[in-house]
């Protein structure tokens, strides 16, 4: 039996903790704060919207949380996810570098997303929670919360942005099939799908304001919270699963990444791969060069400002630090609908401040093309959003061909695309259109940043 199907199949491969990467930050994150009062908000302000052990995951400087055992049981599903090296895609590209990626797509929803769902939904659970409100863009998160919400008895409602509501109809049959109810964003039942509707009724949606919609929902239900998909710090922590998983496996075959890739849009699957190999490397270990790759149409790290700003369009949400195009910003509607959302997580954003990332923007046209090599290569479709990655980390092998450098790169394959045909449809019938965003919308985004507290 070879080393990795004997991995795979041992269940103590499993991590038993969380790493959490607020522990080894040489600076501490900037607070959240109160959206009126500009103070840093405590756990009271956001009891209504989440659970006090998700709170105190929040907000923790713990360096490993562990990971409830009835957490673990689900995750022995699919965990260990495989680590593959890309042999074939080396060979086409005629480069030097290793290449690895880690497949999170054997989940049961398809992607990275279920490791913080089945986390959620179960603390939610625990604190006698009925019912769960979201967001959600490509669909991924809305399948993954669906998911967990049937396993732990779970009312699911997902507010699905318009775009991607109507451009994957499968996600949505996906998330009704697991009992969830999917409700295209903006719409006709909060007061900010309303108004959104009211001002432009044929409204393509964003993650900010189907965000507003589902917090609006938590808010006015006792027995219903609010879950998050990617950007918060505890989402973030339970993702690590994925990169610590990683260095075992690279332990295994006698290699370290060089280069780590990962495609970000709030950060979640970035920060799952990239925090557990970042924190070895602020403790004293092996330093890594980390790219995070984001969409052309909706850069938040290469092109958004560091500032204080709401995580939603209907500023429901406290104030966080983050990179941020600006909270009515609406990118245009590209295929890769789980970045399309206007800021970055602090903690990436954070890391990226202080120098320890860096960041690329592509045009989707050239992220499908990487897509369509890999899967002719490797096998595997990826989704829209995981072709940001692939991508990267094409670029960087060709990079080390011309350099005539051996390096190792590692790259989070966070998802396939299974239910995203309609994209590469589109791709191979010339109609998929490199979107850029309007750069006056952008200023005017930008010019309405709420102005932050002298903390």
């Amino acid at each position: 039996m070879s080393d990795t199907v004997k991995f795979l199949l041992d269940e103590s491969r499993i991590p038993k903790t969380w790493y959490n990467i607020a522990a080894d930050l040489p600076e501490p994150l900037a607070p959240p704060l109160h959206p009126g009062t500009k103070q840093p908000i405590g756990p009271d302000d956001l009891a209504p919207l989440f659970p006090m052990e998700l709170i105190g995951q929040e907000v923790s400087a713990e360096r490993d949380i562990e990971i409830p055992e009835p957490v673990r049981e689900v995750y022995r599903q699919w965990r260990p996810s495989p680590l593959f090296r890309a042999r074939r895609l080396e060979t086409a590209l005629n480069t030097p570098a290793k290449i690895y990626y880690k497949y999170e797509g054997v989940s049961p929803a398809g992607s990275h997303k279920p490791n913080t769902a089945v986390a959620q939904a179960f603390y939610n659970k625990e604190a006698g929670v009925k019912r769960l409100s979201t967001e959600t863009g490509a669909g991924q998160w809305g399948s993954s919360l669906a998911f967990a919400g049937a396993l732990f008895d779970l009312e699911v409602e997902v507010f699905m942005v318009r775009v991607s509501y109507d451009q994957k109809p499968y996600r949505r049959a996906l998330m009704e099939t697991y009992g969830a109810r999917c409700i295209p964003s903006p719409s006709g039942e909060t007061n900010a799908g309303r108004v959104a509707l009211e001002a432009k009724p044929d409204h393509l949606g964003s993650l900010g304001l189907a965000i507003s919609e589902a917090v609006e929902v938590a808010a006015q239900r006792d027995d219903t919270k609010y879950a998050l998909g990617s950007v918060l710090n505890h989402v973030l922590l339970h993702q690590t699963v994925v990169g610590q998983e990683a260095i075992a496996q690279l332990e295994m075959a006698d290699d370290y990444p060089d280069v780590i890739v990962g495609c970000t849009g709030g950060g979640s699957n970035f920060a799952g791969i990239v925090f557990p190999f970042l924190g070895a490397q602020l403790r004293g270990g092996q330093k890594v060069r980390i790219v995070a790759v984001e969409p052309a149409a909706c850069p938040s790290l290469t092109r958004g400002k560091y500032a204080y700003d709401f995580g939603d369009t209907g500023h429901l949400t406290p104030l966080v630090k983050m990179h941020t195009l600006g909270s009515t910003f609406i990118p245009p509607g590209f295929h890769a609908g789980g970045l399309r959302y206007h800021g970055m997580a602090p903690l990436v954003s954070h890391i990226k401040e202080l120098g320890l990332i860096e960041a690329k923007a592509y045009h989707q046209t050239k992220c499908f093309e990487a897509g369509v090599q890999f899967a002719r290569t490797e096998g595997i479709l990826p989704a829209p959003e995981a072709n940001h990655a692939v991508r990267g980390a094409i670029d960087e092998a060709i990079r080390c061909r011309e350099e005539g450098k051996s390096e190792t790169i590692l790259f989070n394959l966070c998802g396939h695309g299974h239910f995203d045909m309609q994209a590469y449809m589109d791709y191979f019938g010339g109609k998929l259109q490199d979107l850029d965003y309007d750069e006056a919308d952008l200023a005017m985004a930008l010019a309405g940043l709420p102005t932050e507290a002298a903390a």
